[in-house]
């Protein structure tokens, strides 16, 4: 029998209504995770290195090692600690910390937020002693978690245009914002719950680094797509533009259960660009291993009745193959 255009009508209003209640469903079920998270207890002490350390001079720092032991290496003779405390140059550095971050409550506003909702999906989670410090603009170590004491360096997080950045690569600088401390601390502790990859399979890497963004998805509800990768908005619109081409190459060319050393470099360590060696390596952002990892972890918890805890401790293998992952087109 023929359908009328009422009938065509009629079905497609019913989709929409029956797709708009689903919707509405998920969004309620997130709101009232969101609100159990907001319950939960949290104290986040926050003590300020950097500023004893500013305040301080020479007279003062028998005291200072005494109360920060872990900042005094006993191989470094007092005098390295003297000629700190009276750099015109650290001067500088701890002004501008000063500048950036006059207050803790800034910080706790971005930390206790994400400590409940680690705390609420990990319920093992122990609150630590946060501690901030100047590093030299030591980058590559901004955030640092020593068993129960997170050490931030808050002298990477003074803006990606910084004139102490200068001669630091750009796909560096960009991740040197106040915004990427979140992210950074949430990287940190996601390695504390997933299981390293038993293969070399450079699937079992991207699906790691998977993992990783989308433990980010669930403690970091407010923070966007871009900056859990480390991206700008332009590079994240880049890779969801090119999301099924990179997917067709990484199949054609056969490298997700391949063992080559060179991948993680190539598609997955943080780069200016990923490396295809094709003429669009100049366009695309590093680290697009990680990217696609994360839509097939994704696709995993959307299409597999499991919990966060399960996928923590999931094969690379199986979790690709139950994902059921289609690129975007």
């Amino acid at each position: 029998m023929a359908l009328t255009n009422n009938n065509i009508f009629s079905a497609m209003k019913y989709c929409v209504l029956v797709l708009f209640g689903v919707f509405l469903l998920s969004c309620n079920n997130e709101s009232k995770v969101e609100k159990e998270i907001e319950k939960i207890p949290m104290n986040v002490e926050i003590i300020r290195f950097d500023k004893e350390f500013a305040a301080a001079t020479p007279a003062d720092l028998p005291k200072l090692k005494a109360e920060f032991p872990a900042f005094f290496p006993k191989q470094y003779n007092d005098s390295v600690w003297v000629e700190k405390l009276t750099d015109t140059l650290q001067d500088q550095l701890e002004s501008e910390v000063l500048k950036t971050y006059p207050k803790e409550e800034g910080l706790e506003d971005l930390l206790v937020p994400l400590f409940q909702h680690i705390k609420y999906y990990f319920p093992e989670f122990i609150t630590p002693m946060v501690v901030t410090a100047t590093s030299d603009v030591d980058y590559r170590n901004k955030v640092i978690l020593a068993n129960s004491m997170l050490v931030i360096g808050l002298d990477n997080y003074l803006g990606s245009d910084h004139r102490f950045y200068e001669g630091i690569d750009k796909y560096i600088t960009k991740e040197m914002k106040p915004s990427q401390i979140s992210p950074d601390v949430a990287e940190i502790y996601a390695r504390q719950y997933i299981r390293p990859p038993a293969k070399a399979l450079f699937l079992g890497q991207i699906i790691y680094y998977g993992k990783e963004l989308y433990l980010k998805d669930l403690w970091l509800p407010n923070i966007s797509d871009a900056e859990k990768m480390g991206y700008t908005e332009a590079e994240f619109q880049w890779a969801e533009e090119n999301e099924e081409y990179m997917w067709r190459y990484f199949i054609e060319k056969e490298l997700l259960y391949s063992t080559d050393p060179k991948l993680g470099a190539r598609f997955i360590s943080p780069a200016p660009f990923s490396k295809f060696y094709l003429e669009i390596d100049n366009e695309s952002p590093g680290m697009l291993g990680r990217y696609l990892g994360w839509k097939i972890v994704r696709a995993y918890m959307e299409n597999n009745d499991t919990d966060v805890q399960q996928l923590m401790v999931a094969d690379a293998d199986e979790i690709f193959k139950n994902s059921k992952y289609k690129p975007k087109k």
